[in-house]
């Protein structure tokens, strides 16, 4: 029996050998997107899988609920206080910075060693790396302790049994305590080298508003985290609102309201990197996954009605087979058993090509996503396959069905193919195929608006020829480095100008912190800069004046805001330059000079916040925070310029460090990759839906045309041009369309602009694509139907009616 059912499930796929052909391509392709994105979202999901602690390690996020924003930051005396009061909470690890890089010397070898973190001591109670020298005891208990990876280890000394050994960088020598192997499974924690946070720590001790720190805590195994953050709201925020709330002048739950943390949100460590709402290595974006992986299932939707529209037109061809093997005994439940097996042979081969289309876009998938994914979780094959088995039974199912309750009598009549059964059935699909491919080709085109929107807005700056370097040996004092370098470096050939500032487009190094004005605070962003950074970066002046190194006081407490800074406090521009305010990072006030024109210096999808700018020498610690110079190079012989300011700083400035530098603008562009990369992911996918939906067009009008041959013969005889003609056959496919696309407006119009709500400058919702779409699926429906329906009009007049 089986046998037979496969020679004729054979047959009638060579009979039919373009409708099998359009349903492998377009099953393979769906599966294959599928596949994909399944690999992609479990690559996100094995962050920090290997740690064998991480089911009681959670990430620490403060929650402002008034704005409903979240921080990773944590100040070193809220972590210590919640480990002594909350009994639920065991140990905490603090993470003071990332991608630190030091050259770094020892007896045999001088090399330059990046990718380290300063930490609290216990940091390898939380993450235990495979330890391969040393121990671990201890291994962060002093100033000059450091941890090292064995890629380290074998850099610097070409063994990894080093424990023992003296490292000397950062003006102090090292001791390495302990040598590790990082772990083989994704983590976003893994340094090439750890060293205690020893200076920071000491002087944030009783610093409590110092959110200076990332933050881990282990928890017990049978802790409930919501009480746990209700503990830390009750036990450390509150305490540390009532010691300032007296001094301030407030309420401990107005301290709280003005200054935070007004709560918190614990997230198991395995789970931050793709579901975390603020982590201190940068989340992942779960939306956008949702998205991909939900846009993928659309397409395998897509695919799936086209085989169910192809296999009840085709019921016309089997209505005389299925007639006889009724009559011959064989009940229902066989011939939807042998259809079933027609569809799942189709799958399984789809599924095959599938996993060899994967394996050969898998490299350049990973490019895209910049991943390492390899074909080797049980976990794809598995879902995927069981996919395939969902598909198979779902498009299967449906004509099995409709083409086993033929009637027997009807159909070995012949009468079966006049009939009109299956008509709304396969109308109906056809009309979900055309809303989905509208969709598509709406949420393309606002995605492409949406990006273009962002690339043309006007930042409020200008970072073209501005070139930044990084300084990278930790200068004692490093605002006299930068001002001995600022004249050194304009006498180079080609430089047309030189100056420095914290807050640089593209770069999150720059600080937030409260602003005071009488009962009403606001949190600003605040970057250090020379005299002239602004007008460097062709910022405009609003009202006022730019700082001028002529006058004493514009090194001591005078500032420039922006135009958000000011309206936040509800002040006009005159208001502005009467009141002082007192900010969180001083004890001194600070008087309003001038007013910028708002600028954007982070990704166009966040506002502008309130910022403030001061001379680097006006605190007493941001000088310590001078950490770049910029140079403006003249447009002529750009490239030689470079090599030349290159060439001078390797030799004179940091010799045996790399030569770290970028231009801003195309630093500032790093922040649309993301954008155009869901830009040209909608595009692809866009072709593929309209190729799956076009062929399927083509095939289904194909059949049910092939029906009408009869009609089209006797209308033809009776005078009927072929314009007329071809208008009639296709005007069905053309109502269809144009109801699909009507119904897929609102649907769209919805979800794109939940969409767009994640912008701060967004488009407003443009009524093109909408127009575009209508036109553009009705002009491809009427080329794809209309092609099928010439030829239809050019049968042969006797074959058909010469019974008639």
């Amino acid at each position: 029996m089986l046998n037979n059912w496969l020679k004729i499930a054979f047959i009638n796929y060579k009979k039919n050998w373009l409708s099998t052909i359009i349903n492998l391509f377009g099953l393979t392709i769906g599966l294959t997107g599928f596949m994909l994105i399944l690999m992609h979202w479990n690559d996100e999901e094995s962050y920090e899988k290997w740690n064998p602690k991480k089911d009681n390690i959670y990430a620490f996020q403060q929650h402002n609920i008034k704005e409903n924003k979240y921080s990773p930051s944590i100040s070193y005396p809220l972590a210590d206080r919640a480990v002594k009061m909350i009994p639920e909470i065991k140990d905490y690890v603090l993470v003071s910075s990332s991608g630190m890089g030091f050259k770094m010397i020892t007896k045999n070898k001088t090399a330059y060693q990046k990718d380290g973190m300063s930490v609290s001591e216990n940091f390898f109670n939380f993450f235990p790396f495979k330890l391969i020298s040393g121990s671990y005891k201890d291994a962060l208990k002093g100033k000059t302790s450091i941890a090292i990876s064995t890629l380290t280890a074998k850099n610097l000394f070409g063994k990894t049994d080093v424990a023992g050994e003296s490292i000397k960088f950062d003006g102090d020598n090292f001791v390495v305590t302990a040598v590790y192997e990082l772990p083989k499974g994704n983590s976003v924690i893994n340094p090439e080298f750890v060293i205690l946070a020893y200076e920071q720590l000491k002087n944030d001790k009783e610093g409590w508003g110092n959110f200076n720190y990332g933050c881990f805590f282990m928890l017990d195994k049978n802790a409930d985290t919501e009480v746990v953050q209700k503990k830390l709201y009750d036990d450390v925020f509150l305490y540390r609102a009532k010691m300032n709330a007296k001094g301030a002048g407030v309420t401990p739950q107005k301290f709280l309201e003005l200054y935070g943390p007004q709560g918190s949100l614990l997230t198991p460590l395995d789970q931050m990197k793709l579901h975390g709402k603020a982590y201190w290595f940068g989340t992942g974006d779960l939306k956008t996954m949702m998205i991909l992986f939900t846009l993928s299932v659309l397409i395998l939707i897509l695919s799936a009605i086209n085989f169910i529209n192809l296999k009840t037109a085709q019921a016309s061809q089997r209505a005389k087979e299925i007639g006889v093997r009724k009559a011959i005994g064989s009940n229902k439940s066989k011939l939807v058993l042998q259809f079933l097996l027609e569809t799942f042979v189709i799958c399984f081969a789809s599924y095959i090509l599938a996993l060899a289309l994967t394996e050969i876009l898998l490299p350049s998938f990973n490019k895209f996503f910049d991943k390492q994914i390899v074909m080797n979780d049980w976990r794809i094959y598995f879902y995927s396959f069981a996919m395939v088995l969902l598909i198979a039974l779902i498009s299967g199912l449906i004509p099995a069905i409709y083409l086993a309750n033929f009637k027997a009598i009807e159909t070995l009549k012949g009468n079966f193919a006049r009939s009109r059964h299956g008509i709304w059935l396969r109308n109906g699909i056809l009309t979900l195929q055309l809303i989905i491919s509208s969709f598509f080709i709406i949420a393309s085109l606002i995605v492409s608006s949406q990006v273009k929107h962002m690339m043309d807005k006007d930042l409020g700056f200008s970072g073209k020829q501005v070139m930044i370097v990084t300084f990278n040996d930790n200068a004692p004092q490093p605002w006299l480095k930068y001002e001995r370098l600022k004249n050194e470096m304009r006498k180079i050939q080609g430089v047309d100008d030189v100056s420095y500032g914290e807050a640089v487009a593209g770069s999150y190094r720059y600080s937030n912190s409260n602003m005071d004005y009488m009962d009403k605070t606001i949190y600003a962003q605040h970057g250090s800069m020379d005299y002239n950074y602004l007008q460097f970066m062709d910022v405009k002046l609003k009202k006022g004046r730019w700082l001028d190194s002529k006058l004493a006081s514009d090194t001591i407490n005078n500032v420039l805001v922006n135009e958000t800074f000011v309206k936040q406090f509800g002040w006009n521009d005159d208001q502005a330059f009467k009141n002082e305010f007192r900010p969180g990072f001083d004890e001194k006030p600070y008087k309003i000079v001038g007013i910028v024109k708002d600028f954007n210096i982070q990704s166009l999808k966040t506002e502008v916040e309130p910022m403030i700018f001061f001379h680097y020498r006006a605190t007493s610690w941001k000088r310590f925070n001078v950490y770049n110079i910029q140079l403006k190079i003249k447009p002529e012989d750009m490239d030689g310029t470079v090599k030349r300011i290159k060439k001078y700083w390797q030799a004179n400035v940091e010799p045996g460090y790399p030569f770290e530098s970028n231009f801003i603008d195309k630093q500032f562009a790093k922040t649309f990759v993301k954008y155009q990369k869901q830009q040209t992911l909608f595009t692809i996918l866009n072709a593929m839906v309209l190729m799956v939906a076009l062929l399927g067009l083509f095939a289904l009008s194909s059949l049910m045309i092939e029906q009408k041959l009869k009609d089209v013969a006797i209308r033809k005889t009776l005078g009927a041009s072929d314009g007329t003609l071809i208008v009639g056959l296709t005007k069905q496919f053309l109502w269809i369309t144009l109801i699909a696309v009507i119904i897929s407006i609102p649907i769209s119009y919805y979800l794109m602009n939940e969409w767009l709500k994640d912008f701060a400058y967004r488009i407003d919702m443009p009524i093109f694509p909408f127009v575009l779409s209508l036109i553009s699926l009705l002009i491809l429906t009427f080329a794809v139907v209309s092609v099928k329906a010439y030829q239809a009009t050019k049968v042969n007049l006797v074959k058909y009616l010469k019974y008639e």
